[in-house]
């Protein structure tokens, strides 16, 4: 399963729906979230499903990566629905948003299956999300109900 290791930078909204993109369906743990108010960074260990190669032809197989979901300029990081106490609960990660307040500032919204936020309150948007290393199959695709 050797791909390139992909490397995205976000600096505006429309960038940070890509990165988006590439990390809907990415599962972590409580425990993979750090947050670094000195730094004001917010950094998320987590192991994405790769949605843009299709499932190899001979093992059916689709690919997760471990990878680093990295938030700059972060001023604060609230939970809500998230059990901070619970280190090794599984989130599924959804969908990451932005939603502007005194521009460029505003929030970045990480939504969670099963209704989990996280809202990290940002200076402007600077976020970057790095593969970490080889790649490994999954037979299993996640799967959503459309609403």
């Amino acid at each position: 399963m050797a791909t390139e290791q992909l490397k995205l930078a976000a600096l505006d909204d429309e960038d940070l729906q890509v990165v988006s993109a590439h990390v809907q369906d990415a599962v972590l743990t409580v425990g993979d979230i750090r947050f670094l108010p000195k730094e004001q960074r917010a950094i998320f260990a987590m192991n994405r499903f790769v949605w843009d190669k299709a499932a190899d032809k001979r093992t059916k197989e689709h690919e997760r990566r471990r990878a680093a979901l990295s938030v700059s300029q972060v001023t604060s990081m609230k939970a809500a629905g998230i059990r901070q106490d619970a280190k090794a609960a599984v989130l599924a990660l959804l969908a990451v948003t932005f939603e502007e307040t005194e521009a460029p500032a505003g929030r970045i919204s990480l939504s969670f299956a099963g209704g989990g936020t996280l809202v990290l309150e940002v200076n402007c948007i600077e976020v970057q999300l790095s593969d970490l290393g080889a790649a490994w199959g999954t037979p299993n695709q996640p799967d959503h109900e459309l609403d």
